[in-house]
């Protein structure tokens, strides 16, 4: 399915802030004391490496943002692969907005493509399994939604969003609670019909706990492939299966063929490096 862009109402906010991070108190000093007023420029955003794009609805509103008269035509949309050379956008109009706003939108577009890139790449190791992969909340705080929409353009899954959209009793709820039976019990009574409850388990025994319990999803913490496949076994489509701790492109073939539903992996979006991407002048 084609990927749906971000609504713009959600998108301004974050754009703005960066802007006016950059632009401080005086503006863009440099631009407005080389570049004449009227001069227009034609620009290219290209690809410097090979990898999958997604943030170009954030570039494009840095660049209108600070020049309405600049167009961007789109070359290769959020979920595109690219390799080096390959032009992303074409972008034109007023150098001295053009210029103003490069860095901002680059942020934007290298970082987010970082990390479709990486998505992609953890979601290639695992085609030939039932497996989906899918992010967590270590994500950049302001910058959740566009990273979990760069997830997507790779080819991943989102988890839950925030704190109120699913229950996710983790092993701290279970210390503090006393036990998972009656951290089950808890967020069973608390919470509406259509909100789903997954527990975190580090062990076989715990997983049996939280199935006799009732739940709609388990994540199986830390668990090594052979341990997995036990799990899935015992839970026997009972509930989700979903496999989290440190999962890299070489371990995740052998977590996907365990058989479980989920793999989550939260250096998707902490620690996914920038995709090199530059504005080249054209005239």
């Amino acid at each position: 399915m084609p990927l749906s862009p971000l609504p713009r109402v959600m998108l301004e906010p974050a754009v703005r802030a960066a802007l006016l991070e950059d632009l401080g108190r005086a503006g863009d000093i440099t631009t407005d004391a080389l570049v004449p007023p009227g001069l227009r420029t034609e620009t290219a955003l290209v690809a410097r490496q090979p990898g999958v794009v997604a943030g170009l609805d954030l570039a494009r509103l840095a660049f209108e943002l600070i020049e309405p008269g600049i167009a961007i035509a789109v070359e290769r949309p959020d979920g595109s692969a690219v390799a080096p050379g390959d032009v992303i956008a074409l972008v034109r109009g007023p150098a001295r907005g053009v210029l103003t706003a490069e860095r901002t939108a680059l942020n934007f577009l290298s970082h987010l493509s970082g990390v479709a890139t990486v998505t992609a790449s953890i979601v290639h190791a695992v085609r030939t399994h039932r497996a989906r992969i899918c992010c967590t909340r270590k994500t950049t705080p302001g910058l959740r939604a566009f990273e979990k929409h760069a997830v997507r353009a790779g080819g991943g899954s989102n988890h839950r969003f925030g704190l109120d959209d699913a229950v996710l009793i983790k092993d701290n709820h279970v210390a503090v609670v006393g036990g998972i039976r009656p951290a089950i019990a808890r967020a069973r009574a608390a919470v509406g019909h259509l909100v789903k409850v997954e527990v975190e388990v580090d062990s076989l025994d715990q997983l049996d706990e939280a199935l006799e319990a009732g739940v709609d999803a388990v994540l199986l913490d830390n668990m090594g492939p052979e341990t997995l496949a036990r799990a899935v076994e015992r839970v026997a489509g009972r509930a989700v299966t979903e496999a989290s701790g440190r999962i890299t492109p070489a371990t995740a073939e052998a977590v996907a063929a365990s058989g479980v539903d989920l793999i989550s992996v939260g250096w998707l979006t902490h620690s996914a490096p920038v995709l090199d991407i530059g504005l080249d002048h054209r005239t």
